[in-house]
């Protein structure tokens, strides 16, 4: 064998190795925070955006809720059609709202809740299509307090 079928067969061999060896996805237990206080007055709400001040109604009658996301955020949902939904953060210290993204739709059959998350983890997962796109998947985002950053997805085959 010469030194330049060699030196392919290492780097073959090296490239397939780490196909197998895929990142695993997050869980809630990656992303930990603690929980700073399950019930707080929230003060005047901040929208970070045109589309929370849009529902700030529901996203007020949200804040009556104990903290249930990110350690001192309250995730407030609601529907937006047909098998949507729509949702936000609210900081129950500073008042600041950040929605998400996106739309959540056309999740899977079984699934009853396509947002999963902890009050004491950042992380958020999602389950369907995102703004009614048809690709469907399930998403792993994490939470800063200001933005969802998209960490992983695994897409789902359409039976």
């Amino acid at each position: 064998m010469r030194v330049s079928q060699f030196l392919f067969a290492i780097v073959l061999c090296g490239s397939l190795s780490g196909i197998a060896r895929a990142e695993p996805l997050p869980k809630f237990e990656d992303c930990p925070v603690s929980v700073q206080s399950k019930h707080a007055a929230v003060p005047r709400l901040q929208f970070a955006d045109a589309q929370g001040r849009r529902y700030r109604t529901v996203i007020r009658d949200a804040t009556n809720a104990s903290v249930n996301f990110a350690g001192h955020h309250v995730l407030a949902t609601w529907g937006c059609g047909s098998s949507c939904i729509m949702a936000a953060a609210i900081d129950v210290e500073s008042g600041r709202v950040i929605s998400l993204p996106f739309t959540i739709s056309d999740w899977p059959m079984g699934v009853t809740e396509p947002l999963s998350f902890r009050a004491n983890s950042c992380l958020l997962v999602v389950r369907g299509s995102r703004n009614e796109n048809t690709e469907r998947g399930t998403y792993y985002y994490s939470f800063d307090g200001k933005v969802f950053t998209l960490r992983a997805s695994e897409k789902e085959s359409r039976r």
